[in-house]
């Protein structure tokens, strides 16, 4: 959901603004029809929900070659 503020008719604070996207609301802030900002919720990360579906090559640990640091190919 997104809510819109235009800051000609609203003066929000920025607790309220916090309060509202801490509810999981989109923000976008505007002056008239033009948008200035877009405050929106962060989405939360959780560790270990695809584990496994991530490896590393098995050269990962190996040094790069000179070229990829010279741009000589």
């Amino acid at each position: 959901m997104t809510k819109i503020i235009d800051l000609n008719k609203e003066s929000p604070n920025l607790e309220g603004l916090l309060s509202i996207v801490a509810q999981g609301t989109e923000v976008v802030l505007t002056e008239g029809d033009i948008p200035i900002a877009r405050l929106a919720p962060v989405a939360k990360r959780v560790a270990g929900l695809h584990p496994g579906s991530i490896r590393p090559s098995e050269d990962f640990d190996e040094p790069l070659p000179d070229e990829f640091w010279t741009g000589n190919a």
